[in-house]
């Protein structure tokens, strides 16, 4: 029996029934609607479509979930961004394992973290839009995934 294969492909680039099944599992998880069949309503979308996806996609944030996470940020080289970056994760109950820092240039340095996303309180990518929007952050993304074990 052949192990599971799993690809990453951006949104925008999948087949719409997918797109929209990815949308109706949303809208369940959230408690947006309450059954299926309000699901497919809203987004427009067969109940057999549904059914015959759901099981097989699933949003970039759940796939890494209960897994380490590499982030890669550029940082403004000013006192104070690197410990607000850190609150903001503590805030978040990410776990910071290792940090790397590159020497500044030009003002800004790249900090590189393994961040154990297991406890996270929100989805990885709000949590990654939050760091986008810390003061000093310039860029903010994940370059790569692990299990945890």
């Amino acid at each position: 029996m052949s192990e599971e294969q799993f690809v990453l492909v951006r949104l925008d680039m999948l087949p719409e029934a997918i797109q929209k099944t990815l949308e109706a599992k949303r809208l369940l998880e959230t408690g947006t609607v309450i059954t299926v069949q309000e699901a497919v309503d809203q987004v427009g979308l067969s109940r057999s479509s549904f059914y015959k996806y759901k099981d097989s996609v699933f949003p970039f944030n759940k796939m890494v979930k209960e897994k380490i996470v590499t982030l890669s940020m550029v940082l403004e080289h000013r006192a104070g961004v690197l410990s607000s970056v850190l609150g903001y994760l503590a805030q978040n109950e990410a776990n910071v394992l290792t940090i790397h820092q590159t020497i500044p240039l030009n003002g800004q340095a790249t900090v590189t973290m393994s961040v154990d996303t297991v406890h996270l309180s929100k989805d990885l990518d709000k949590v990654l839009q939050g760091l986008r929007q810390l003061r000093g952050v310039h860029r903010a993304l994940v370059i790569s995934s692990g299990e945890t074990s």
